[in-house]
C-alpha cells in the first residue's frame, strides 16, 4: 500500500521540525525548504501548500508533540503560572484592599495574564490568515527569502542589544547569575547537589519572571502580536519574540524565556485546532508516520530546549550564529532553487 509520507521522511522531518521549532530559525521554513531541496518524491510527498495535503496532518502531530515537550521542560514554571491564574480569578469578586478594581497581584498572576493577553493577537490572526499565508507564501523560493529576512531581524536585535549598553550593565549581576547555572550544573552533578541546583534554577526563574512583568501589559501584547509575522514560513516565532523583547528593553536571556513560555500555548492551541485534519480523511494512511514523527519531534524539541536555555544563560552568547545560518541557507536556497 502506498503511503504519501514514508517513515524515513517522517523521522528526518520530525527531528528537524522539533529542533528548529525552538531555535530561532523557523521550523515551518525548514518544513518547506528541506523537501524542496532534496527533490524527487520528497518534494511531492511533503508539499505544505498543496491542497488537501496529508503533510498538514503530519505537521499538526509534530506541533502538538513539540508543545508537550515544552510544557514538560517548564513544568515547574507552568505550575506556578497556572496557580497564579486561578488565584487571580479567585480574587475577581473581591478586589485587593485599597483598590477600586480587580487587578493581578503576584508575579505569577501578572505573568499568567500577560501570556493570555499576548496570545490573543496571533490566535485571531492565525484563524483568519493561516490558510491564505500557507497557500500563497509556503512556496520554496519565497520561504528561502523570508528565512534570509529572519537572519536580518536577528541581527537587528543584536544591534539594539549593543546600543543598550547601559541596560546590560544594570543587569550584569542577573546575567552572571544566569551564566552560573551552566557552570553550577556540572559542580552540583558531581557533588550530588541536584536539589540545590533545582532550587537555584527555580530562584533564577522567579527573578526573571519579576523582570518580565515589569515591561507592562502593552509591551507584553506587542511581543505576542509580533508572532503574527511567524505565519510567514521562514520567519521564526521565537526569534521575532526575542528581538521584539530586546527592542522593548528586555535582556536577551529574559526575552528568550518569555518567547519559550509564550510559544507553548500558541503551538499547542494551533495543533489542537488542526487535530480534525489528523483524525479526518487527511490523516488516512499517515497516522503511523505521524506517531513516529511526533515522538522524534518531541524528543528533539526537549533536548533543543535544554541546549538553548543553557546557551542563552551565558551573556556572551548572541543571536548572530543563528542569523548567519539563516542568511546563508536562505540566500543559498533561493539561488539553488531559482537555477
Amino acid at each position: 500500500m502506498y503511503h504519501p509520507i514514508t517513515y524515513p521522511e517522517a523521522i528526518v522531518v520530525g527531528l528537524i521540525q522539533g529542533v528548529t521549532e525552538l531555535f530561532p530559525i523557523s521550523s515551518l521554513g525548514h518544513s518547506v525548504l528541506i523537501p524542496a531541496l532534496i527533490g524527487g518524491t520528497w518534494a511531492q510527498d511533503l508539499n505544505v501548500s498543496a491542497k488537501e495535503s496529508p503533510y498538514l496532518a503530519f505537521i499538526v502531530g509534530m506541533h502538538v508533540a513539540t508543545a508537550i515537550a515544552m510544557i514538560i521542560f517548564f513544568w515547574r514554571d507552568w505550575l506556578r503560572i497556572i496557580k497564579g491564574f486561578f488565584g487571580s480569578v479567585g480574587h475577581v469578586a473581591r478586589p485587593a484592599a485599597g483598590t477600586r478594581r480587580w487587578q493581578p497581584q503576584t508575579t505569577e498572576q501578572k505573568l499568567a495574564w500577560m501570556i493570555i493577553l499576548a496570545t490573543i493577537p496571533v490566535g485571531i490572526a492565525g484563524l483568519a490568515l493561516e490558510h491564505d499565508f500557507r497557500t500563497y507564501f509556503s512556496k520554496p523560493i519565497p520561504t528561502a527569502i523570508f528565512l534570509a529576512v529572519n537572519g536580518l531581524i536577528l541581527l537587528s536585535g543584536e544591534w539594539v542589544r549593543r546600543r543598550r549598553a547601559s541596560l546590560d550593565q544594570r543587569q550584569s549581576v542577573e546575567d552572571r547569575q544566569m551564566a552560573a547555572v551552566g557552570g553550577a550544573a556540572g559542580t552540583a552533578r558531581h557533588a550530588s547537589g541536584q536539589r540545590a541546583l533545582k532550587q537555584q534554577e527555580a530562584s533564577l526563574a522567579v527573578q526573571a519572571d519579576r523582570r518580565l512583568v515589569k515591561i507592562g501589559w502593552l509591551s507584553g501584547f506587542s511581543l505576542g502580536a509580533s508572532q503574527i509575522l511567524a505565519l510567514l514560513p521562514g520567519i521564526s516565532r521565537d526569534g521575532i519574540v526575542m528581538v521584539t523583547g530586546m527592542f522593548r528593553g528586555l535582556s536577551r536571556q529574559d526575552a528568550a524565556r518569555f518567547s519559550f513560555l509564550l510559544s507553548a500555548p500558541v503551538i499547542l492551541a494551533a495543533g489542537v485546532l488542526k487535530i480534525p485534519d489528523l483524525t479526518g480523511p487527511l490523516g488516512n494512511g499517515v497516522r503511523g508516520q505521524v506517531l513516529v514523527g511526533s515522538i522524534v519531534s518531541g524528543v528533539g524539541a526537549y533536548f533543543a530546549l535544554r541546549f538553548l536555555v543553557r546557551y542563552f544563560s551565558d551573556p556572551n552568547r548572541t543571536l548572530t550564529p543563528f542569523a548567519i545560518y539563516c542568511l546563508v541557507v536562505g540566500i543559498g536556497s533561493a539561488i539553488y532553487l531559482a537555477l
